[in-house]
């Protein structure tokens, strides 16, 4: 650009240049005026952006402790308690006695002789006889294969009637697996010396009983002389427990049912063990068990402490049940 091509911008900004001398583009002022105008008539420049703010980095965040593991538990096999009954047991201390029927006592049978020294270990038997509750739950479970008939009397609290010795082995097996203690039937000498429970009479409450003492038939006969059938016979079983205790905290062991126990039969103790053990060393020749007791269609003397019976393993009868013993921890 020639100084001509600026002079109309210099004269409107009031500048005038004498027509005689005219500089040369390469004067200085002539340079200063040329960037001076420049400078004025340039567009404005748009202000400059403002720089966008620095973005801030988060404040550090506290580091999150980790949740300390929940251990691992091996689940528990349940076990379906509320479906057992389990009896309640009475403690029968250690000692010894003399097994079998005395020589001076009255109505004694030949099986019951002779009467000999027995020591027994302490144990615990059950306080009532096995009632129906409890048979029930086992059947229900599984654990017992049959549901014995009550005879139309009811169940509930009643003994269990119609179960075989077989049929008890089934209830002792699923009552020991249920809870982890070892049930059994007692041995007859264990019976025999918890029936006694420290007295050395034909009964636990004396030399004599009666119906009011223990369900029995009262109607029958009374061959041992001892004034003791008032008449009166239920002619059925009767809830455990309604009669009195004898004096180790056991009922119903004269009356109510005959209650099967381990042994095997034997026609009297000639070689009978003397440490209170099951005999079980003829079962294969005469297929027979014993039972003890008396029940509630017997004769109040049939009631003795003493008294033995037997039947075959699988019989089952409405005077015939059970109680169950426990061996104690080592």
């Amino acid at each position: 650009m020639t100084l001509h091509d600026w002079m109309p911008g210099l004269m409107l900004l009031g500048l005038t240049l004498p027509m005689v001398a005219v500089a040369e583009p390469q004067d200085p002022e002539v340079r200063r005026l040329m960037e001076q105008y420049e400078r004025q008539t340039a567009p404005a420049k748009p202000p400059p952006k403002p720089a966008a703010p620095k973005p801030q980095r988060p404040p550090p965040q506290p580091a999150q402790q980790k949740a300390p593991p929940v251990p691992k538990v091996r689940p528990t096999p349940a076990v379906d308690r509320q479906s057992v009954v389990e009896p309640a047991m009475v403690l029968i201390p250690a000692g010894s006695f003399s097994m079998g029927c005395r020589p001076d006592e009255k109505a004694c049978g030949d099986d019951e002789k002779p009467a000999h020294r027995v020591q027994v270990a302490a144990f615990e038997l059950g306080k009532f006889e096995v009632t129906f509750d409890a048979w029930d739950a086992c059947q229900a479970a599984g654990g017992c294969s049959r549901r014995p008939s009550d005879a139309g009397w009811g169940r509930g609290s009643r003994p269990v009637i119609n179960v075989s010795w077989s049929d008890a082995q089934q209830y002792v097996t699923w009552l020991s697996r249920q809870t982890g203690k070892a049930y059994r039937l007692p041995s007859e000498a264990e019976w025999e010396y918890a029936a006694r429970a420290g007295t050395t009479t034909a009964f636990s409450t004396g030399d004599c009983i009666n119906s009011s003492q223990a369900n029995c038939d009262g109607t029958s006969a009374d061959d041992a002389a001892c004034g003791d059938n008032p008449g009166v016979s239920l002619g059925k079983t009767q809830p455990v427990g309604h009669y009195p205790a004898n004096p180790w905290g056991l009922y119903d062991m004269h009356g109510n049912v005959i209650e099967w126990v381990q042994d095997c039969w034997h026609k009297d103790y000639t070689g009978a063990p003397q440490n209170g053990s099951e005999w079980r060393d003829s079962c294969k020749s005469s297929g027979l068990r014993v039972v003890r007791g008396g029940s509630w269609r017997d004769a109040p003397w049939l009631l003795h402490s003493a008294l033995r019976n037997r039947d075959g393993s699988g019989v089952r009868s409405p005077d015939v049940g059970l109680r169950v013993a426990r061996t104690l921890s080592p």
